[in-house]
Order: C-alpha cells, then structure tokens, then sequence
C-alpha cells in the first residue's frame, strides 16, 4: 500500500494553522505501511477497566514497567485519581557514547464513582496491573413515607 497516503502532510496539504493537522495525521496513520496504527504519546494514556458488583466497584488499570514509588492514588472531591510520573534515563559508564536517551512523563485519570465509600479504598500493584477496590456506600431508599402530624 506504498505510495497511498492522499493527505500527506509533507506535501503542503495540512496547512499550519488550519487545526486539521491531527486529522491528517490520522489519514497517513491509516494509510501507512506500519501496522498497527501509530498512537500520540503525547495525547496517550494508560488504560483502565471499570467493573462494577453490588457491593463495590474494581479498577484495573495498565502500567507495565511502572513502579510502585511512581504512583499517587488520590481522592479529589469524589473522585478516584491515578496519577503516575516516570523518568527513565539510560546511563552507560563509558565517556564516548553515540546514543543517549532519557524520557520523562506523566499520565492521569480521573474516575466519578457513585455512591461509593472512597476512604476504605485498596490498591495493589501486581505484574503491571493496578487494582483498585472501592466499596460502596449504602444509599438511602429511592422513596420516604413522610407522615403528616
């Protein structure tokens, strides 16, 4: 499929300025040889699962290569925030290097959970899975028999 991208940005076609440049970007994505797709990391973020029983609500969220120290799970106004940062940097002895990287980053997400008890929250980190368990809160009885004295 060489040769097939109709929008391709290096032609001039997605002007600066004209905030089509992301949906260019899609188009070459689409139509680029590289499978899969590539993906922002400047817009990515990890991902989570929400599942949700009677009694409390589960999290898992994905963080390969995340250590524990990395992660601040926080509780903002009735919400759950996974906050993770990371610096990595790639140090070798020797003086002469050709190639040195470092990368530095951070994600968030925030989770609205109703009705649920979000100071009796566990977390545990295993193999890259953070889960999150958030029981829930009694919730008073959708309709009140109000008697009249």
């Amino acid at each position: 499929m060489s040769g097939l991208i109709p929008f391709n940005r290096n032609r001039g076609l997605a002007r600066a300025g004209t905030n089509f440049e992301s949906f260019y970007n899609m188009l070459d994505d689409f139509f680029n040889d590289s499978l899969p797709a590539g993906r922002s990391l400047l817009r990515d973020t990890f991902k989570i699962d929400i599942q949700e029983t009677d009694s409390e609500y589960l999290i898992e969220a994905e963080l390969p290569g995340v250590k524990k120290e990395d992660i601040d799970l926080a509780v903002e106004e009735d919400n759950l925030c996974i906050s993770v940062s990371s610096e990595e940097e790639i140090n070798k002895e020797e003086s002469n290097y050709i190639h040195r990287e470092r990368r530095i980053g951070s994600m968030a997400r925030r989770i609205r959970l109703a009705n649920a008890n979000l100071g009796k929250t566990q977390a545990k980190l295993e193999e890259g899975i953070l889960t999150v368990t958030v029981p829930k809160e009694e919730k008073a009885s959708g309709s009140l028999k109000i008697d009249i004295g």
